[in-house]
């Protein structure tokens, strides 16, 4: 696949993610952790294609992983979660802006620091750093939701594939 086209897909499935939680959306467990796992395990995935890369590389990008975990967790810490027709809902607050707005400050002082260290671009794939960001999220969302003893939303039985983008 095009590159372009690639990143194309994963900026728009970003956006609509972005989108339904600043609407606020019931929270539901596979909406939850769908999409990090999916987008880690492309960026996952893109790695393996990669030949040539040494273990300073690897320590790299575990450091990158790490840090986007954590980055995602303190942005999780600020997304609203509560009950609404008796399931939990989340939606994401100004703070979690804010937030997002130092992690990606943070995350691109981190590449360019990686890349002045000499680790190769294209051992740092965008769909990586975004899964696990948003994995961080959902282990903080997670964690407070099971906390609350208020259930999950229930899925959407029978609902169009389009109908989970917003329709």
């Amino acid at each position: 696949m095009n590159g372009w086209v690639h990143a194309g897909l994963i900026a728009v499935v970003v956006v609509v993610v972005v989108i339904r939680r600043l609407r606020g959306e019931p929270l539901n467990a596979r909406d939850l952790i769908a999409p990090p796992v999916v987008l880690t395990a492309l960026g996952v995935w893109a790695l393996a294609q990669k030949h040539g890369l040494g273990a300073a590389d690897y320590g790299w990008i575990a450091a990158g992983a790490g840090l986007g975990v954590a980055l995602g967790a303190v942005r999780g810490a600020t997304i609203r979660v509560y009950e609404r027709e008796g399931v939990l809902w989340q939606r994401y607050t100004g703070r979690t802006f804010l937030v997002a707005a130092v992690s990606l400050a943070l995350m691109a002082g981190f590449a360019a620091l990686a890349a002045h260290f000499g680790l190769a671009a294209d051992a740092r794939p965008i769909q990586l750093s975004i899964g696990v960001g948003f994995l961080g999220e959902a282990l903080v969302v997670g964690f407070r939701a099971l906390s609350s003893g208020t259930p999950f939303a229930p899925e959407k039985r029978g609902a169009s594939p389009l109908d989970r983008f917003g329709r």
